[in-house]
């Protein structure tokens, strides 16, 4: 057996059966080292080397985890919850409703604008959506909805548009497909890859109106109940300079843990938080974030892992063996293989190197396009980025909605974000395939 299959399986299997998702990862990662002829003291060798390749981004989000809190404590939040408060009426049914539309919209907004437009990825979930919690609460939405709109906007962007991160994961694919043989435009690939996104599309749609529609109970959190007079003008100007300098620091230093450090020292220096609170506050942001920091800890050993074992290219290899000339059987395939070996690694930006060398020339063997072919291998390499327990584009969402205990990442995020994005990417990917 493939290690790759048998170390996700497990890591699913078990996220499934509600096991911590970090106590997966380190299971599976066993289970695959093992599986693809590493000794047991090599997998955990090689395990805790691949641990410190995500230092950096684990102090990212326990820095952004802090920087939050710091905001709480100017008072903005209470700002927010109390400005939301008042546009929900009292009670009327109507006035919910169109409140509703306007926070799922003003949500998928900021997750786009995050990708391209203002390029800093999961780092404003901590600060926008504990504090709309409250209002969710208020307003019954289905927190699997917040987690789907999230997902979708820090998703199909990229994949689609050519800025931001847009432009690093088309400009990576472009390169990798040259490399490999076929040379396309960067104008190319956003037309290959609409067919896809419309079925990320159409996965965001049902959620929202078919899947997640209905209300959904949650305990209300003292903690999170708007305070009066809990800001003042200082307090709530000083915030949003901080969150505009903490910001254009990470777009110009493309560092989180600098923006964050920039937005924290900011704040501190506007007095709204004392010296003596300072400690304390830090430590209950990065608690906030500690989980996700864990997770992508034990994603970045268990992708080092599977790499060692070169299991991950014998799977490539070994698909593009077993096609044979089946156009439509083939594109299936790849894609199938695609969803693994991401779901795996952790990262669409990593896997495009390892299938577009076997899969661009799989594709010419094929008579596939080169529309076709970048359709295919974009899509290959996006799959599994929306669904993975180990994907920053999922442990973001959790990082926000769970901060009172209610959102579980697996059942919540998971689960919801493979159903309606990974599904519909496999079937438009190969409708993409066969058209163009």
């Amino acid at each position: 057996m493939n290690a790759v299959i048998i170390a996700v399986l497990v890591m699913l299997i078990l996220s499934l059966l509600r096991v911590n998702v970090v106590l997966s990862l380190i299971v599976g990662s066993l289970a695959g080292g093992l599986t693809g002829g590493l000794s047991l003291d090599k997998t955990i060798e090689i395990f805790s080397i691949g641990l410190g390749g995500s230092a950096e981004v684990a102090l990212s989000y326990a820095l952004l985890g802090g920087f939050a809190v710091a905001l709480s404590a100017t008072g903005l939040p209470d700002l927010l919850v109390q400005s939301m408060v008042g546009m929900i009426g009292k009670g009327e049914k109507r006035a919910k409703a169109y409140s509703k539309a306007l926070i799922v919209f003003l949500i998928l907004l900021m997750a786009c604008f995050s990708q391209n437009l203002i390029p800093i990825h999961i780092a404003f979930i901590p600060i926008l959506i504990p504090p709309l919690l409250y209002i969710l609460n208020e307003l019954n939405i289905d927190r699997r909805l917040i987690a789907s709109v999230l997902t979708f906007g820090l998703t199909a962007p990229y994949i689609l548009l050519p800025a931001g991160f847009g432009k690093i994961f088309q400009e990576i694919l472009q390169s990798n497909m040259a490399d490999s043989g076929l040379t396309v435009g960067l104008e190319d690939i956003p037309k290959a890859m609409v067919l896809p996104v419309l079925g990320m599309l159409a996965g965001l749609l049902f959620a929202i109106f078919v899947s997640y529609r209905k209300p959904r109970n949650y305990k209300q959190n003292e903690r999170m109940e708007a305070k009066k007079n809990h800001y003042s003008k200082k307090s709530v100007t000083f915030s949003i300079l901080a969150i505009v300098a903490a910001l254009a620091v990470q777009i110009i230093t493309e560092s989180m843990i600098i923006g964050a450090f920039t937005g924290i020292m900011v704040i501190y220096a506007s007095g709204a938080i004392k010296w003596r609170d300072a400690d304390n506050l830090l430590t209950d942001g990065m608690r906030m974030m500690a989980f996700i920091g864990f997770v992508m800890l034990s994603a970045y050993g268990f992708a080092d892992v599977l790499k060692e074992t070169g299991d991950v290219e014998a799977l490539v290899k070994w698909s593009a063996d077993a096609i044979g000339n089946n156009k439509a059987m083939g594109s299936l395939m790849m894609l199938v293989v695609g969803l693994f070996v991401t779901m795996g690694i952790g990262s669409s930006f990593s896997t495009i190197p390892i299938i577009a060398t076997i899969f661009v020339p799989l594709c010419f063997q094929l008579g596939f396009s080169p529309m076709a072919t970048v359709a295919i291998v974009g899509t290959a390499a996006a799959l599994g980025d929306a669904g993975s327990p180990a994907s920053d584009s999922t442990l973001g969402p959790t990082a926000g909605l769970n901060v009172d205990g209610q959102h579980n990442h697996i059942w919540d995020t998971c689960v919801p974000t493979f159903l309606h994005y990974n599904l519909p990417l496999i079937l438009f990917g190969w409708l993409a395939a066969m058209v163009l």
